[in-house]
């Protein structure tokens, strides 16, 4: 499976991208940021993150695109600018057929490092060790974005078969209903 990771913002949106599967090695692909200046024009800003987006897709062809939930945050300009580019990212897939999963900051740390309270050194540092780099990506962006690309690597067989399962079981609770 190919993942691009996007860990949203204007002035930074950090993107990664991984191919592999649960319990196998992860190869990265692909890690880097798409910037816009902080001075710029909102609506120039999101133009500029959605052309670098368009641009990793090209060349990357993900599977799928994970994109970090946006979550209440104190700073409500940093919250909006947040899920603006979140927006954008979930629209370049989208535009083109690449579904889009959400996870949650917590549930990438925990993934990727045993703990959902874990700090970006140690983000850093676990995906450093597993995908076998020399340093962990600069800037954070970069590393987290490779997190989430991690994350629903190896979620996405447990969240698969759950699915599938409360498909099952309300496919059999409505044909209990209509016997």
């Amino acid at each position: 499976m190919r993942v691009m990771g996007v860990d949203p913002g204007l002035t930074r949106c950090g993107v990664g991208v991984v191919e592999g599967v649960a319990g196998r090695p992860l190869t990265m692909l692909g890690v880097g940021v798409v910037r816009t200046p902080a001075d710029a024009d909102l609506s120039l800003r999101l133009l500029a993150v959605e052309q670098g987006l368009e641009q990793w897709l090209d060349e990357h062809r993900p599977e799928l695109v994970a994109v970090e939930r946006v979550f209440s945050q104190h700073n409500v300009s940093t919250v909006m600018g947040t899920a603006q580019a979140s927006a954008v990212a979930m629209l370049c897939a989208a535009r083109r057929g690449i579904p889009v999963a959400l996870h949650t900051p917590s549930e990438v740390k925990a993934a990727v490092t045993g703990t959902g309270r874990a700090d970006k050194a140690q983000v850093g540092a676990m995906i450093t060790r597993l995908l076998r780099l020399s340093a962990p990506p600069k800037p954070a962006d970069a590393a987290d974005a490779l997190a989430l690309a991690i994350c629903h690597i190896w979620r996405a067989p447990a969240q698969n078969r759950l699915q599938r399962a409360v498909a099952l079981h309300t496919a059999h609770a409505t044909k209990g209903r209509t016997a």
